[in-house]
């Protein structure tokens, strides 16, 4: 089981890597052209009612960029953990170690369509250790 915690810890590394990567880069991201800039004044200056707040396409871009890192975060306390599980208690990892494997080659396939090569880089690596160390799990003897 030596390795498949290894597997898990690497993979929790790189979503705690990939969280402060998604984090900066968002927040401090400019766009490099003039176009790009009158999009993110638009999305600053278009303001709507949602209930009884005040709302604009910035605030839900940002607030949807820090809820992807608290997703990150828990995605790398849960790699640690598992693990931790791994080596104490593999029998308990079961459909979770799969279901988490699978979480992730959907991430791979959504930055494969949608972002550049940093996220679709992290993310296939982080589905192979979160893969490779739930086949390994599966696969161990009691």
């Amino acid at each position: 089981m030596a390795k498949a915690v290894v597997l898990y810890r690497i993979a929790s590394v790189l979503l705690i890597l990939f969280a402060v990567g998604h984090t900066f880069g968002f927040l401090k991201f400019q766009a490099p052209t003039a176009e790009g800039r009158a999009v993110w004044e638009s999305m600053n200056n278009a303001h709507f009612q949602v209930g009884r707040t005040d709302a604009t396409y910035a605030r839900f871009y940002v607030g949807f960029g820090l809820f992807q890192t608290l997703y990150l975060l828990f995605t790398a306390f849960l790699a640690w953990r598992l693990g931790t599980l791994a080596r104490s208690a593999p029998q308990t990892i079961g459909a979770l170690g799969w279901t988490f494997f699978a979480v992730q080659l959907v991430s791979l396939v959504l930055s494969w369509i949608y972002f550049l090569a940093p996220p679709i880089v992290l993310s296939g690596l982080v589905a192979i250790c979160i893969g490779w160390a739930s086949w390994l799990v599966s696969t161990a003897r009691p």
